[in-house]
Order: C-alpha cells, then sequence, then structure tokens
C-alpha cells in the first residue's frame, strides 16, 4: 500500500504548483477504467495531469526527491499491461498535453504535444495539404506518446515504416526532472549521438516523452483498395512479390487474414452489390491498398496487376473498391478485432519473423492450441509485408499456470523461426518473461546498463520490458 503521508505531501506539493484540478486521489481515480479492457479499474493512490513540458519536469523533480515511482498514461490503448499501476503508484497522463503546435507546409513536419490523438495529428496534416503516415486502429484514442514510447506500427509500415521513422525530433523529461529537448525537424542531422532513439520504443521507462516534430508527407492523390481471396495460404508470399513489384513502390498496405479470422470478422459486412464480399470461403485473404499521385492511372496499373493474379492462380478472387463505403467495408473486415468478443475472454499476441516462415508459423501455433484446448480459437491476421501477424486464442478461463502454457505455444517455435515475441505493441509487463526468446544476454544487460544511467533509482514504469 502507497505511504498516506508521503501521498499527502505531494498532493499538497503538486496541487499548490499545478491547480487542485490537475491532481486527483482517491474515488476520482479509482473510479477510472484502466485501459482497453473497460472492466477493471485504476487502483494508483494518485493520478497528475500536467499540461506542459514544464510541468512534467516539476512532477517528476517532485516524485524524484521522495522517491516516488510513477507511471505513465497515455491513450490507453496497449495490450501488454503497460500502463498497469500499483496501488502505491503515482500515474502521470497526459490527457491534458493535445496541442497540436505548429504545422509547417514547406518542411512537411508538425509538432504536437504527446497526448494529442493519432486521429487528430492525421487531421491537422490533412487540413494543410499534407499526411501523416503512422496509421492504426485505435487511431481516435491513441496517442501520439504513447505511439512513439511503443515505437507503434500499424497499416502503413510496409510503405512508410514504423513510428521511429517519422520522429524527427522530441522532447522528453527523464526521472529526475531534467528536460532533454531535441527537437530536431530536419531528416538529416548526424551531428553525434541521436538521442531521440533511446526514447522512441522504450515504453516510457527512460524519460516521458512530451512533445514531437513528426514528419509529413505530401498528400496522396489517388488511393486504390482490393480484397483479394488467395487459394493457399503459402501463395501469399508471392502474391505480395507481385503487388510490390507491380505497383512501384506505391504499395502502402498488405494485410492479410487467415480464413478463421476473416469468417468471424466479415460476418454483416456487406462488399459489392449489398451481397456478401465472397460466395465461398478460402484459406486465406489478402487487403491490399496502393496511394499515389496519378488518379486514374494507379487504379488502371491496380487493375491490370490484379487480372494478371488472377490469370496465374494466385489469387482465386478479386474484389476492387468502387467507392468509399466499399474501402471502407474492406477495411472494417480487418480491422474488425471486436468480433472476436463474442468468444471471451481472448489473448491478444503480437509477434514477427521473416515472411516466408509464416506459414509453418501460423500452423504450428494453430495446432498447438487447439490440439491442447479442442473447443478453443486460434485466428491469425495482420501486417504480413512488414513480417507481423497477429495471433488471438479464445481458451476460456485459465490460471497463470494454463496461460503459460498457452504463451508457450506462441513464444516458443519463434525461436527456431527466427522471430521476435512483440512486433508493434512493445514489451510491458506481459511479455517479459520471453523476452531472451528475441535477446541476447548480452544485449538485455546492455538494456539495464541504460536503464540503470538514465533513472537509478527505477522511478519510471518500474518493472517493464526486464527487471533492471
Amino acid at each position: 500500500m502507497a505511504d498516506s503521508d508521503l501521498i499527502t505531501r505531494l498532493a499538497q506539493r503538486l496541487s499548490a504548483k499545478l491547480g487542485a484540478d490537475a491532481v486527483l486521489t482517491g474515488e476520482s481515480v479509482h473510479s477510472r477504467l484502466a485501459g482497453v479492457s473497460r472492466t477493471d479499474t485504476l487502483k494508483a493512490a494518485m493520478l497528475v495531469r500536467p499540461r506542459s513540458t514544464a510541468e512534467v519536469s516539476l512532477v517528476m523533480k517532485a516524485c524524484s526527491e521522495l522517491g516516488q515511482r510513477v507511471v505513465v498514461h497515455g491513450g490507453l490503448t496497449g495490450l501488454v499491461h503497460g500502463a498497469e499501476a500499483a496501488p502505491d503508484a503515482v500515474i502521470l497522463s497526459t490527457e491534458r498535453m493535445t496541442a497540436i503546435e505548429s504545422v509547417d507546409v514547406d518542411g512537411r513536419t508538425l509538432t504536437a504535444q504527446a497526448g494529442a490523438t493519432i486521429e487528430s495529428i492525421q487531421q491537422a496534416a490533412v487540413a494543410s495539404g499534407l499526411y501523416y503516415a503512422v496509421d492504426y486502429g485505435s487511431r481516435s484514442s491513441a496517442t501520439l506518446g504513447g505511439g512513439i514510447a511503443t515505437n507503434a506500427g500499424g497499416n502503413r509500415v510496409v510503405r512508410f515504416g514504423m513510428t521511429r521513422a517519422s520522429v524527427l525530433g522530441l522532447e522528453a523529461v527523464l526521472a529526475d526532472g531534467t528536460v532533454i529537448s531535441s527537437m530536431n525537424t530536419m531528416i538529416k542531422n548526424n551531428s553525434g549521438y541521436d538521442l531521440k532513439q533511446l526514447f522512441i520504443g522504450s515504453e516510457g521507462t527512460l524519460g516521458i516523452v512530451t512533445r514531437a516534430v513528426m514528419r509529413l508527407y505530401e498528400l496522396p492523390r489517388s488511393q486504390n483498395t482490393a480484397l483479394v481471396a488467395v487459394p493457399a495460404v503459402a501463395d501469399l508470399a508471392r502474391l505480395l512479390k507481385r503487388v510490390d513489384a507491380g505497383l512501384g513502390g506505391q504499395l502502402a498496405a498488405f494485410e492479410v487474414m487467415w480464413s478463421e479470422y476473416f469468417q468471424i470478422a466479415s460476418e454483416g459486412i456487406e462488399g459489392v452489390a449489398g451481397r456478401r464480399l465472397f460466395a465461398k470461403d478460402y484459406p486465406c485473404y489478402a487487403l491490399i491498398e496502393a496511394v499515389g499521385s496519378d488518379t486514374h492511372g494507379d487504379a488502371d496499373r491496380l487493375l491490370e496487376l490484379l487480372e494478371s493474379v488472377l490469370d496465374d492462380g494466385i489469387a482465386s478472387e478479386v474484389l476492387l473498391a468502387q467507392s468509399l463505403d466499399q474501402r471502407n467495408a474492406f477495411w472494417k473486415v480487418r480491422d474488425n478485432v471486436e468480433a472476436l468478443l463474442r468468444h471471451r475472454p481472448v489473448r491478444y499476441f503480437d509477434v514477427s519473423l521473416p515472411i516466408g516462415e509464416m506459414p509453418a508459423y501460423a500452423q504450428a501455433v494453430r495446432q498447438g492450441i487447439l490440439q491442447r484446448w479442442p473447443h478453443g480459437h486460434c485466428w491469425v491476421f495482420g501486417h504480413m509485408a512488414d513480417g507481423n501477424l497477429h495471433v488471438s486464442v479464445a481458451i476460456g478461463e485459465v490460471d497463470d499456470k494454463t496461460l503459460q502454457e498457452a504463451e508457450a505455444i506462441i513464444y516458443e517455435p519463434l525461436r527456431r523461426f527466427r522471430g521476435a515475441i512483440s512486433a508493434e505493441h512493445g514489451v510491458g509487463l506481459e511479455k517479459k518473461a520471453w523476452l531472451d526468446v528475441s535477446r541476447t544476454p548480452e544485449e538485455i544487460a546492455l538494456m539495464a546498463t541504460i536503464k540503470r544511467a538514465l533513472d537509478p533509482r527505477g522511478l519510471l514504469n518500474a518493472g517493464l520490458i526486464f527487471d533492471a
């Protein structure tokens, strides 16, 4: 339990500096939902809502002086318990740090606070005739700071890279309140260590990202989307290669769905002319999207390419979106993860591995889960073009030991497939026991050395990723 006297003193001190409405305790904290589960509530001793980098620094200086541990909260859309706060923790929420500070049209950059949502950044870019390329399903609530802290990926990584590729500069507050301001606006800057990389993907364990400069692109003039039924899982890699080569750099998304996921996610979603998307079932499906600058020529190029893969037997059926509504219907299937909840509780896994190993890995995992739990479910889908698969399983209520069995079925094969336990969601608390699948002892030791150098008392997001 939290030291009530310490929390009282800290609350009084921060309220005097930030205002009483910036500091929440008691039921004001415990009545808040803890994350995407929408069932658990927060257990922390205090929640602080700063409005600026300076106020974040003030909070961390006060917590550092008292040895108080802090957990950072953004949009709470993570799936690896990275924002889990113990009863003795203080939560620092970026919910009031939502400003889009500026858009530089000539320099094609956007500067925003960490609490700005991905959707608000996308909208601000479009309003200036530009394009923020990072995109994922939780865009309306996921925040920039959280995306940077976890190096989030999403739907367009094959074309534009992970969040890391879009961060030009950032500002962060260390555990002792020191502000590291590296608000670079240039694509090229090799002047010494690239310090921003310390914080990107560190899951808030090395510092709290408070502001960032993000790279923008010119707004695409064309967007063409197709849903493809594929005759065999082994054909997915061939289809990807043909499409990527044929589109000449315009491929923006190549999402795959094994049959089990597609069937449950597409129920009730109508496609072309109000009918079912496909008249029959196939082993797998690919959602393909291309963006470019030639409104008519790009559509013709994709159509010609799809006709060729049909002729060659790499595709069995093709649906080409003829309207924005049809495009949205295709994407709704891919993003309809909520459909799995009819079999709750559902466990979500996020892994990466070489593209050529995906069919064998998916088969091994599905067989392992269904042999152990014959009445269970295992769904596979994800961002194949960048080596990322999502595996979701429903095996009923389980205890810790049984859950470890399921995790072993998912993670252990990654050793022989040369894969990673986390592609885009981070490690958090959930995956730390499996970190050695993807990282050598020397790598983990170096991570711990960096953690001790920047946060020697272990105050920031303590216990995430590994035990320092």
